[in-house]
């Protein structure tokens, strides 16, 4: 009994049929786990962004202090009151440090660490290396003229 008297070969081996559906099964994982990773990885740097961003308008609103430690004060209460204006980010889970400048004494450093433990990102389960959850990021200003 041959095989090609119930099945001809030359058809079935030429048949295209099917095809589009083997490469899309077979495309459709990376492309989940590269769109997941785009989502990821989007939502983390729009958070690194915002901490950012929100260290150097806390830098800015401080330079009004005449002293550190009354730097230290409106910088914590800038962070305090405008935290949660910004993307992803929940005041409560932010830290500030405020020091003298490590170049020089005309500068200061406005240091943010942001606890991102709560992004989605971690609930994703997604088969990627992602980044460390905390956020540290700082501005440095100058104090007084040029």
């Amino acid at each position: 009994m041959q095989i090609g008297k119930f099945v001809d070969e030359s058809r079935f081996l030429s048949d295209k049929k099917g095809g589009s559906a083997v490469e899309f099964a077979l495309i459709l994982p990376v492309f989940v786990l590269i769109l997941f990773g785009l989502v990821a990885y989007g939502i983390y740097f729009g958070a690194a962004n915002s901490v950012q961003q929100l260290a150097a308008d806390a830098a800015r609103a401080s330079i009004a202090g005449l002293d550190e430690d009354e730097r230290r004060k409106l910088a914590a209460s800038y962070i305090h009151d405008n935290a949660s204006g910004y993307m992803l980010l929940d005041g409560n889970y932010i830290s500030v440090d405020v020091t003298s400048g490590r170049r020089s004494r005309s500068q200061f450093d406005v240091s943010i660490s942001y606890d991102a433990d709560r992004l989605p990102i971690w609930n994703m389960r997604i088969p990627l290396p992602l980044p460390g959850k905390v956020i540290r990021r700082s501005s440095t200003i100058r104090i007084g003229g040029i």
